[in-house]
């Protein structure tokens, strides 16, 4: 099975099966799928050859990469595809508008993004608003599409 988001070029271990890629270039589609711990390490071996011998390496689509099919439906789940969709249409200004949004609670909004803002998939802009600190969530693409090789 094979996998990838379209996030950077150095691959990053965000644990629990977990692999992934990221960039701060403005996206239009993100890919995710599944990759082996072997794959991964195959690719790396793969480029660093390319560099020794010289040759030159062109830029692959980075990506967040699964280790299974488990541990990608444990980590996007319906409510966090909601999350997203919510942040991408609405723009909310905080995780307390955000949450407001979602009718959720506050706690379980944060740990979402924060938990997606590690993948990659959300970015978080820090700012202060009347003396108060505030995080703003921001999703700059406009799809996710899952690959799985079979």
């Amino acid at each position: 099975m094979k996998s990838e988001l379209i996030l950077h070029d150095k691959v990053k271990y965000a644990g629990g099966g977990i692999y992934r890629e990221v960039n701060t270039m403005k996206v239009k589609n993100v890919t995710i799928g599944i990759k082996s711990v072997r794959d991964v390490l195959e690719d790396t071996g793969d480029v660093m050859a390319r560099i020794e011998r010289g040759e030159r390496v062109s830029r692959r689509k980075p990506g967040v990469y699964f280790e299974n099919l488990d541990v990608m439906r444990k980590a996007i789940t319906a409510e966090r595809l909601r999350l997203l969709k919510v942040i991408k249409d609405n723009h909310p200004e905080s995780l307390y508008a955000l949450a407001k949004m979602l009718e959720r609670n506050l706690k379980n909004v944060s740990d979402d993004v924060r938990y997606l803002a590690d993948l990659g998939l959300i970015e978080l802009a820090k700012g202060k608003t009347n003396g108060r600190e505030k995080t703003t969530p921001i999703v700059r693409y406009e799809k996710i599409r899952v690959e799985i090789a079979v």
